[in-house]
């Protein structure tokens, strides 16, 4: 899970205020040539119109891009890699990170101030994007979307009027898009622990409580439930889905639908119940005791050197492929392996969901009307999120782990480094990850479901595998629940914040709570402060958006 970052309210207010709006202007453009109206009733580009669409390669195109968060560092640097190298080369495009110095907030509002912003920036949807458009600092993307192949073809039609601002229009290049299950979250074993253990059963809460206790007496050296950055709800967000059945909102809006409203996450019992059963582990000491405060290379580390017994995250297929690749060089019979979702005695077990997945992906870019050529930068987008450009971020340049495309022209043969040298492949995955703004979900997995099914299951990459058998088909579609926060300058959205304030400091408390009833009444005066805050008009304004959300999935 990706900590969300807010725009500073002032200095939007004084780029509105002095109207510091640079004109976007763009090149026409068109798609494939077409002799046939098409029947669809979508526009028929002609042979005019193709001329004048925006070809990569026939110039020097330089794209500056900020991350718009405090952590985003856009390694490797373009150019340095036989990857960016190669399409700097071939398609004249150099992407040049502007840096955030750590202080994602400050650099960008400093940029917005002098009016000198990136080409694009790369970062939540929602209020940050709604302020940068109604400042006019952003460029509409309609006219492009029908002059480039990818995006309109790879993006569920409903996702993408999801996306469109309260203006009507499209502003929003989604990262990671999808219409399908998809995602990383769940619950990940150390295999020879296991096994040595007498491969004892793990499917309640309660069979993982005795397990925990049992790896805390016979491995004191192993960590037994490593929660990852708990800061960001890593762990105890899989902790709570594990008492709730349908967990759709999770713990992102501090506010959980009960009906048709939405209600004080603080007053949810599955909530309450996963608090006592989180700070009990930790009292416990079978929870790392280091969950508020580690960094995610000592978690890693953790990881690769076999110390952890238990592990649960939003992203654990990543961190746990690359535990298990270096665990496996040196013992066959060690590394990891996943088990359905944990959950309490009595729930559905089909009905949990250790995360969640929506259409829309989990983040985006935009482009600023600092852009020169808007075109042209979404022209560069639009390929970066297509076959040619996926691939390479994916499989690298050809040659390596791929060499020529299969008979449909897009879908590449992979050679034998893939069987081979799958660590490898994962290293190079997860250091290309930075770099993928616009990632495609559905050609990726497609191309990688493809290749698993050709191969034997001890061949099968170990993320992919675990995807296919265990974290997509226990993901929930939480698309209904997409950008429902309220403007950061608003009533709400002052609201909004102060109970932000509150859950940060009360998800930390309740962890060192000594007593179940401590953590409880922690969770009381939270709630109770929260209201006070204005909570309860926030909640209204949540079920209005989350109302809205559905009457558009619904085709209304």
């Amino acid at each position: 899970m990706k900590k969300k970052t807010k725009l500073v309210g002032s200095a939007l207010s004084t780029v509105m205020a002095l109207s510091l709006v640079v004109g976007c202007s763009s090149n026409s453009g068109n798609a494939e040539p077409t002799k046939e109206p098409a029947k669809d009733g979508n526009k028929v580009e002609t042979k005019a119109e193709e001329s004048q669409k925006y070809e990569l390669g026939k110039e020097q195109l330089d794209i500056t891009l900020f991350g718009n968060y405090p952590w985003y560092a856009a390694t490797p640097k373009w150019g340095s890699d036989e990857v960016t190298k190669w399409v700097q080369d071939n398609k004249k495009v150099t992407v040049t990170e502007v840096p955030n110095g750590g202080n994602n907030v400050q650099k960008l509002n400093t940029m917005i101030a002098s009016g000198d912003l990136p080409d694009i920036i790369w970062g939540e949807r929602g209020t940050d994007v709604e302020r940068l458009r109604e400042a006019g600092l952003l460029v509409p993307l309609d006219d492009y979307i029908d002059k480039y192949p990818n995006l309109k073809k790879w993006l569920d039609p409903m996702a993408l009027n999801m996306l469109r601002s309260p203006d009507g229009k499209l502003y929003t290049f989604p990262n990671w898009y999808t219409n399908r299950p998809n995602g990383n979250a769940g619950w990940v074993v150390n295999k020879k622990i296991y096994n040595e253990l007498g491969k004892p059963k793990l499917e309640t809460t309660d069979d993982l409580y005795t397990y925990l206790n049992l790896v805390k007496e016979k491995y004191p050296k192993v960590i037994p439930f490593e929660t990852d950055l708990a800061s960001e709800g890593h762990g105890i967000d899989q902790l709570f889905s594990a008492f709730k059945e349908s967990n759709l909102s999770f713990t992102r809006f501090y506010a959980v639908p009960d009906g048709d409203k939405m209600t004080s996450i603080y007053k949810d019992p599955g909530f309450r119940e996963s608090v006592v059963y989180a700070s009990k582990l930790f009292r416990e000491k079978l929870m790392t005791q280091d969950a508020m405060t580690q960094t995610r290379d000592q978690v890693q580390e953790k990881l690769n050197n076999g110390k952890v017994a238990v592990y649960a995250a939003t992203n654990a297929t990543l961190y746990s492929s690359q535990g298990h690749a270096e665990l496996v060089k040196s013992d066959p019979e060690a590394g990891y392996f996943m088990v359905k979702p944990i959950h309490k005695d009595g729930l559905d077990p089909s009905k949990i969901y250790p995360g969640t997945y929506n259409k829309l992906g989990w983040n985006s870019a935009v482009i600023t009307t600092s852009a020169k050529d808007p075109e042209a930068v979404f022209a560069f987008l639009d390929y970066w999120t297509g076959p040619e450009g996926m691939t390479l971020q994916m499989w690298g340049t050809e040659g390596g782990y791929w060499k020529g495309l299969d008979a449909d022209g897009v879908t590449p043969i992979f050679t034998d480094k893939v069987k081979s040298e799958p660590q490898e492949l994962a290293k190079y995955q997860a250091k290309m990850d930075p770099l993928m703004w616009v990632g495609n979900t559905v050609f990726v997995d497609d191309i990688k479901g493809k290749f698993q099914t050709t191969l034997a299951e001890s061949e099968r990459d170990w993320s992919t595998y675990w995807q296919y058998v265990v974290t997509w088909p226990t993901q929930g579609d939480a698309t209904e629940f997409i950008d429902l926060y309220p403007q950061p300058e608003s009533e709400e959205g002052i609201a909004f914040q102060r109970a932000k304030d509150i859950w940060l400091k009360v998800r930390a408390q309740t962890l060192y709570a000594k007593t179940d009833e401590e953590a409880l009444a922690m969770l009381d005066k939270a709630h109770d402060d929260s209201m006070s805050a204005g909570f309860d008009k926030v909640l209204v304004k949540l079920a209005e958006k989350w109302h809205k959300n559905k009457a558009i999935m619904e085709g209304k």
